[in-house]
């Protein structure tokens, strides 16, 4: 069984943030293969698919970013997952709107969802695919550039760097191992 997990914050306010990447990437996954998220379980929204015979869960913690943690403990420990099935989809700032990086391990790097994911996993050494949305322009704070939308001119670029993530998605849950993937799409754009 693996577990893909989108990072962000619930409500309409957050839909189309820069920090709601990770749930962007996870309903583009789904608009893609015709399903919906249409289970809630520890404080989460997700939805189960079978690929190749393989269950495949699709979660969206609904704790808000810098609680994540608290919904997918208890889901990983409830359906029995391995850390090693795990992957986590969500923004990073220090890569250009339309870049993504898939990483095995890292620090938090001061992203608070994944901050959270670590305390409460005990680990920094889960996959992830970390997905470019710029740096704030002058002026700007954080917290203002990650809870705001693109830009329209940046639309195509996210646009590109989702369709990205859910081919790295899809590659993985086909019965490749994260290495493997890894080493493919990090080699793209």
């Amino acid at each position: 069984m693996k577990m893909i997990i989108g990072l962000g914050n619930p409500g309409p306010k957050y839909t189309n943030t820069k920090h709601n990447i990770g749930f962007i990437t996870l309903d583009e996954w789904a608009y893609q293969n015709n399903t919906s998220f249409n289970k809630n379980k520890f404080n989460a929204l997700y939805l189960e698919e079978r690929v190749k015979g393989e269950k495949i869960l699709f979660i969206k913690p609904m704790t808000y970013m810098n609680e994540s943690g608290q919904a997918v403990r208890p889901l990983m420990d409830y359906f029995d997952v391995a850390i090693d099935d795990l992957v986590v989809v969500y923004d990073d700032m220090d890569m250009p709107v339309g870049r993504i990086r898939l990483r095995q391990k890292g620090s938090a790097g001061g992203h608070n969802g994944i901050k959270s994911l670590i305390q409460h996993l005990g680990t920094q050494d889960f996959n992830r695919i970390r997905v470019g949305v710029g740096r704030p322009k002058p002026n700007i704070s954080v917290v203002q550039h990650v809870l705001s939308p693109f830009p329209e001119e940046e639309h195509g670029d996210v646009l590109y760097s989702v369709k990205e993530s859910v081919k790295a998605i899809d590659d993985f849950i086909s019965g490749n191992d994260f290495l493997s993937t890894m080493n493919k799409f990090n080699q793209r754009k």
